[in-house]
């Protein structure tokens, strides 16, 4: 008995000194789990972070010991472990709070550059469509069709047009549009509201599996909100007729397991042109979630967008030069179009157990195009001038299902994520025509109905092994392309299908809590345009990109931290869109490499100042030296800004970009002129309501914000001329805003 009661005590001792496994969950207000937040027992040192569905299992814990709960934006937490904790597991909710960058811990952040996007969209939050995509560090974009034409994108050495090397997604829905009537990947995001952005993701280069089609140089992932806090009411009155209305409202505020809301925006404007762009915008935009029970979640969201607008146009360069026309003037001011975009999307998100979670949704989408343009004047047809017609209706269904298993191996910890999905878009009268001031049809050039498919699966695992994360994963995708020639005669459906398997490597090593080097690699893809495939019968149908990144984020103080990656990426084959011409050109192989730099500074609570900047050289692998360049691949990005919050009741920032200058044409004989932009805005606010007033282009610089090399002709020019086409930026801007949250 002697030996027994000796046994016992030191099997109790044993296990009060090593202590129990402690399982639980961490949310924020509003019941959604809060993934990568930190777990430490002060008393043991034992650590672990939370899982994607917010779990989160500790061991050598004990009853008395210490907890503290800590993630970047929360208000950090510790608790006492009690018996009942250790028994039945426990739910931690956390309070969101003021970004501190002396709080973040890149040893614990899986993506950090993630985690510095949240922190720039709260000191800068998003208020206007253009905002919503500079977020992404080095992203610059440019409009060049009286607002309402989805805006030209800019991103490590590539002119992305309106999409064919970025995938953007918002709640899984896909913004770009496949074999589109003005461009392959068109994305126009202006059916978001800014306010009901929650959370922006994002990546540079291939090396992400859950994306596909378009994700060469990088991808952007939206997340809307699933609730808001207050009901908002925002008017806003600027210069050139400039009026934006927001209205957002809480529809269910006493409700303990459901949310719904809905939100509302109107803009309209003239812009700075002689010739008023009449532009108009409405968005409706409603959500509703519903926890299912304590864990699983189903949303639903429908929104629709409606757009209208005249436009100037790009204008010549000689036109300005010999006082013809102003910097504001236009040559065929009878440009401009009409769109809209109808969304239906379902969301699940459920726990199957504490280590596996299942994520799906299935979307509708119900869109509209009709674009007039003309890029050369009188170039084609001396009499009736080269205005262009651009239409298509088109439906888009789809799905995209996942589930995340996590695993212990021993010391090892590991993930496994496995994905498939469907996209179809039935394109119908995708046409380009020959017009006459928008209602005589002279020609039709291409006219024709479109059907594709895309089959997709992944599989993705990550193991972390002490320091060092490695993640091995693989993408396959299957299209079917389908198209029918309305020009033809007789009927006749071209058809083709194509497979792509695509593999990607990454590494991370977490050197300390402020130092992270990763390496990234990967192969990812864009497809060609249905047309160019069928009916030019194109070899490349879905050329690849293979890239590489190597770099680091350090925070070398409290206050400080820095971001830095060096990059490489081979593309197979450039897509130049020719709009007149209904064509897509290839351009054949192409490589770009670069440096990526970022830098956050907190200079106090209520102070940050960011800058990110991108040098890159992007050449053409086909051409003879000297013949070489990218026609408007941007060499040189900066932009960046400081802001400030609280302080007193004022709020608000000063924010610039730059874009250098960069070749036009392939012998850089002609240059497209970089530009140097600033912008301001303060914030009072006053218990409920708030004043502000933001200034675009304080220094009322004159700027190019889109500019093409194109050859053209006018009314009563002889011979053609090849130079500069512009579309100039806004001038001194000013707009005042009153908003009311209650």
């Amino acid at each position: 008995m002697k030996q027994l009661a000796i046994l016992f005590v030191v099997l109790a001792f044993s296990f009060k000194s090593f202590g129990q496994e402690l399982k639980g969950r961490i949310l924020n207000t509003f019941n959604e789990p809060l993934e990568n937040a930190y777990v430490v027992n002060t008393v043991s040192n034992a650590h672990t972070h939370t899982s994607e569905n917010g779990t989160f299992t500790i061991e050598k814990t004990s009853i008395n010991n210490l907890l503290q709960v800590s993630i970047l934006g929360f208000e950090k937490k510790s608790f006492i472990v009690k018996q009942q904790d250790l028994n039945n597991g426990i739910v931690i909710i956390l309070e969101t709070k003021v970004f501190l960058l002396e709080e973040l811990v890149l040893r614990k952040e899986i993506n950090a550059l993630q985690t510095i996007s949240r922190v720039d969209l709260q000191v800068n939050p998003v208020n206007n469509s253009q905002e919503i995509l500079r977020k992404v560090p080095g992203l610059f974009l440019g409009q060049h069709a009286g607002g309402g034409k989805a805006e030209q994108i800019f991103l490590r050495g590539f002119d992305i047009d309106h999409g064919t090397d970025i995938t953007l997604s918002v709640d899984g829905m896909p913004i770009n549009m496949v074999s589109h009537a003005h461009g392959q990947g068109y994305s126009d995001l202006h059916f978001i509201i800014p306010e009901t952005i929650q959370k922006i993701d994002f990546g540079k280069g291939p090396y992400y599996v859950n994306q596909g089609d378009f994700n060469t140089a990088g991808y952007v992932d939206f997340s809307t909100k699933t609730s808001i806090n207050k009901n908002l009411i925002s008017v806003g009155y600027g210069d050139f007729n400039s009026a934006r209305t927001v209205a957002m409202f809480n529809l269910l505020e006493n409700s303990k397991n459901d949310d719904a809301y809905v939100a509302v925006e109107y803009i309209e404007t003239d812009g700075p042109f002689e010739s008023p762009q009449n532009f108009n915008r409405l968005n409706v935009f409603a959500k509703y979630n519903t926890f299912l029970n304590e864990n699983d979640r189903l949303t639903f969201t429908a929104s629709h967008f409606t757009s209208s607008w005249d436009a100037s146009g790009q204008i010549p360069e000689r036109e300005v030069r010999n006082g013809n026309i102003t910097r504001f003037g236009a040559i065929d001011d009878t440009e401009g179009g009409y769109t809209s975009r109808t969304n239906f999307n379902v969301q699940l998100n459920k726990t199957l157990s504490d280590e596996s979670v299942f994520k799906a949704n299935v979307f509708y989408s119900k869109y509209d195009f009709e674009l007039f343009s003309n890029f050369t004047f009188f170039l084609e047809d001396a009499v009736n001038g080269d205005q262009i017609r651009q239409f298509e209706d088109r439906a888009i269904f789809g799905m995209n299902a996942q589930i995340i298993n996590t695993k212990k191996y021993g010391s090892v910890e590991a993930k496994y994520t496995k994905g498939f999905g469907l996209r179809y878009d039935l394109i119908e009268d995708n046409q380009l025509s020959h017009t006459k001031n928008r209602n005589e049809l002279l020609n039709r050039i291409q006219f024709g109905d479109v059907k594709q498919t895309n089959l997709y699966a992944f599989f993705n695992s990550e193991f972390e092994i002490g320091k060092f994360k490695i993640s091995p994963a693989i993408r396959v995708d299957y299209f079917k392309f389908l198209y029918n020639d309305n020009l033809n005669t007789s009927y006749e459906t071209l058809s083709k299908t194509k497979a792509i398997v695509n593999p990607k490597l990454n590494f991370l090593y977490a050197q300390n809590d402020n130092l992270q080097w990763f390496l990234k690699s990967g192969i990812g893809f864009h497809s060609n345009d249905a047309r160019v495939i069928l009916q030019q019968n194109a070899d490349k149908i879905l050329p690849r990109a293979y890239g590489v990144d190597f770099g680091n984020i350090w925070k070398p103080t409290k206050k400080l931290v820095l971001n830095t990656a060096a990059w490489y990426l081979l593309s197979e084959e450039e897509f130049v869109y020719v709009g007149d011409a209904g064509i897509i050109e290839p351009s054949g192989k192409s490589e770009r490499f670069g440096l990526d730099l970022g830098l956050r500074y907190q200079i106090s609570d209520n102070i940050f100042f960011d800058t990110d900047a991108t040098v890159t050289k992007a050449r053409s692998l086909e051409n003879i030296v000297g013949e070489n360049y990218i026609p408007l691949a941007p060499n040189f990005t900066m932009a960046g800004g400081l802001s400030f919050s609280n302080l007193g009741n004022f709020s608000g920032g000063f924010r610039y970009r730059y874009l250098g200058d960069r070749p036009a044409n392939e012998d850089n004989s002609i240059v497209a002129k970089g530009y140097f932009v600033n912008d301001f805005n303060i914030n009072y606010k006053m218990k409920d309501i708030t004043f502000g007033v933001s200034v675009e282009n304080i220094f009322n610089v004159a700027w190019n914000e889109t500019q093409f090399a194109t050859e053209s002709r006018l009314q009563n020019e002889t011979n053609s001329v090849e130079e500069i086409h512009f579309t100039p930026g806004t001038p001194l801007f000013a707009k005042a805003t009153i908003s009311y949250q209650f």
